[in-house]
């Protein structure tokens, strides 16, 4: 199994990141590089929240983009590791990893953009849906699922795009 991910694009592109292992399955670059073309214009100067972080790819990719802070959720001790060691090795300091459960996640931090790549075998709209409160008004939730767009109070749906056996929806709060 490859345990590496390649960044796809801004200042990091083309560094090489590690990934947790078996534990955890990486969007593909394809995938990836789409959703990061849907909301690049969020980016520049943007407060994100990766949720359920995985390897960090996502808000790697957020900050390689311009993001000014990105604070990454991850319930797995192992892969919340791995995400502080890339960070560490990228020498990127704007970055902060919290080991929990996203369901339990609660800040008074409100971000711009809020992305979310959970397990589809764990995958519960719900858990999804309690990100919403975090997000500012015109702000940006991107959730990767499987199946339709779910409905998400206070949320209205942007766009949502199929990609093999994902779906990437991105919604506005306004």
């Amino acid at each position: 199994m490859n345990n590496t991910v390649r960044i796809t694009s801004g200042i990091y592109r083309g560094r090489v990141i590690s990934t947790p292992g078996k534990k955890t399955h990486p969007m593909g670059d394809r995938e990836r590089l789409a959703l990061f073309n849907m909301i690049s214009n969020y980016l520049p100067g943007a407060r994100v929240l990766d949720a359920y972080a995985g390897s960090g790819a996502l808000g790697i990719e957020a900050i390689s983009r311009g993001a000014e802070r990105v604070v990454f959720v991850e319930k797995s001790h192992d892969a919340a590791k791995c995400i502080s060691n890339n960070l560490k090795t990228l020498s990127i300091d704007s970055g902060e990893v919290l080991n929990k459960k996203v369901e339990e996640y609660d800040t008074g931090e409100n971000f711009n953009v809020i992305v979310a790549d959970p397990p589809y075998d764990e995958y519960e709209p719900d858990g999804a849906a309690h990100l919403a409160q975090f997000l500012k008004n015109n702000g940006i939730f991107v959730l990767s699922h499987p199946g339709e767009a779910p409905k998400i109070d206070g949320l209205s749906l942007k766009t949502s795009k199929k990609y093999a056996g994902a779906t990437i929806s991105v919604y506005v709060k306004e």
